[in-house]
């Protein structure tokens, strides 16, 4: 399912626009301050991003500026009361992709959303590879070698979020995150057995790599020097 990240602090409206989009089969999570929005965009994979001007930490336009400083194309329809023309260059000139002015019908947004998904995300490789090891992210497919293990979607999610930070702790927080999203329930084993998982698939194709839980921080995935 698509993933959207909602940056908007209007709780109502919030619960209105997710509705919205959950309604059309866009699954959504709703972070309303600039930091916690761009820590998020690290975290998960989404495939665009609806983002309002007036939050509680500044304009919504400098998390915008960030993501395009950073070479992180995710799509953006920015959202705002703010439409006068000369807000609306502002917005498209930070790198918006689109630009609603409320009040706005909810037909037209997710319409708008729509067209944002099928747009390309121009940013850092979705298949990463660490060592030996490659992962095919759309495929769910882990390879090393002529090697290869089929990755359940969860899966395969903490195994991307565990690559793209290999040597480095993840906490156990943001995996949940990476793999079920912000927005989801999760029981307090899922992640446990999904590790458990990752692990015996990891030894399926020898690879010369480990997960390690390194005691109150987190998880790491890291390369043995003797292949297994």
């Amino acid at each position: 399912m698509n993933r959207i990240l909602l940056v908007e602090d209007h709780e109502r409206l919030a619960r209105l626009i997710c509705k919205g989009l959950l309604g059309a089969g866009i699954a959504v999570d709703v972070i309303g301050r600039i930091d916690a929005a761009w820590a998020a965009i690290q975290q998960l994979p989404y495939q665009a991003v609806i983002l309002d001007r007036g939050l509680p930490d500044g304009d919504g336009l400098i998390l915008l500026r960030r993501l395009r400083t950073a070479g992180i194309g995710l799509p953006c329809l920015v959202l705002t009361a703010r439409d006068a023309l000369h807000d609306r260059v502002e917005g498209l000139d930070a790198g918006a992709d689109d630009y609603l002015p409320k009040p706005f019908a909810m037909d037209e947004m997710i319409a708008r959303a729509k067209a944002l998904l099928r747009r390309p995300v121009i940013q850092r490789s979705l298949d990463p590879s660490y060592g030996d090891l490659t992962l095919r992210v759309d495929a769910g497919v882990l390879w090393r070698g002529g090697n290869s293990v089929a990755l359940s979607p969860t899966e395969a999610q903490v195994m991307l979020l565990l690559m793209r930070n290999h040597d480095e702790v993840v906490r156990r927080t943001a995996l949940e995150a990476a793999a079920w999203g912000l927005s989801e329930a999760v029981t307090p084993n899922a992640l446990d057995v999904a590790l458990h998982r990752i692990r015996r698939k990891l030894l399926t194709i020898g690879a010369r790599h480990k997960i390690v839980n390194v005691r109150g921080h987190g998880y790491a995935l890291r390369e043995n020097d003797v292949a297994q």
